[in-house]
């Protein structure tokens, strides 16, 4: 009885932990929820200007946009998109894009001319996945004049930047196995890598169209997080990120 009584001891010990890491975690999101500009610990990365292009960069929550800057960020996506879902098991919905876009959640990584006049953005939230606090970007798009210019990785270190500030412990984005320059540009450029919780790392890989990355984010003073546990069944991903319109 007294070793029943030890392993239930450290069974409920053990939930208890487990507990109040998640308990954290979802404090850390909410935290970094309610920031009202991400980017102001990064006041250089404000300013692009390399390979004949000068832009200005802001994060804003989709509830404080312009109608007309929603308006272009759903048209650009539709632009790059819709092809790639259409050869995908997702299709293609207005509807549905329009209604992940505009989720009271989303932030947008924006990225101007002097003008005022939006060419790159990129869809990000801070959110829970799989019971980890993450990054995760949606979406990374660029109009056509301002791809391979090194605007797109740029972008994505502002957000590796920001989700270390804010104590998440990774990027995770989603991208097309049909979409190769996505794949060349995330996982050869940025050293993304197959996270646990992809189809490809699972007996499912070959039902599914798409592949799930991360990288992750070292955090100052933690230490490290027991790997998680195999995937036993798939998980459709909340977006379709890619860099159809990124050239970076």
């Amino acid at each position: 009885m007294g070793r029943k009584s030890a392993k239930s001891k450290e069974k409920k010990m053990k939930r208890k932990e487990e507990n109040a890491k998640f308990e954290a975690s979802i404090k850390k999101v909410a935290e970094a929820n309610a920031i009202e500009d991400p980017m102001a610990p990064f006041p250089v990365f404000k300013k692009y200007d390399r390979n004949g292009i000068s832009l200005t960069l802001e994060t804003r929550l989709v509830d404080s946009l312009e109608k007309d800057t929603v308006e272009w960020i759903f048209d650009l996506t539709k632009r790059n998109m819709q092809s790639l879902y259409e050869q995908s098991d997702w299709g293609w919905s207005d509807r549905d894009k329009r209604e992940e876009m505009t989720d009271s959640r989303a932030w947008y990584l924006l990225a101007r001319t002097p003008e005022g006049k939006p060419v790159a953005f990129s869809h990000f939230r801070f959110d829970m996945e799989e019971g980890d606090e993450v990054l995760y970007c949606y979406e990374i798009q660029l109009e056509k004049e301002v791809r391979r210019k090194g605007l797109g990785k740029f972008m994505m270190q502002i957000l590796e930047l920001m989700a270390h500030r804010y104590g998440m412990i990774k990027v995770i984005l989603t991208a097309f196995k049909h979409n190769p320059d996505a794949q060349k540009f995330f996982r050869e450029k940025l050293k993304y890598e197959v996270d646990e919780i992809s189809p490809e790392a699972s007996m499912y890989e070959e039902d599914f169209t798409y592949v799930i990355l991360s990288k992750p984010i070292p955090q100052k003073g933690a230490s490290k997080t027991e790997p998680a546990k195999p995937v036993t069944s798939p998980l459709k991903p909340s977006n379709g990120a890619s860099t159809e319109g990124l050239i970076a």
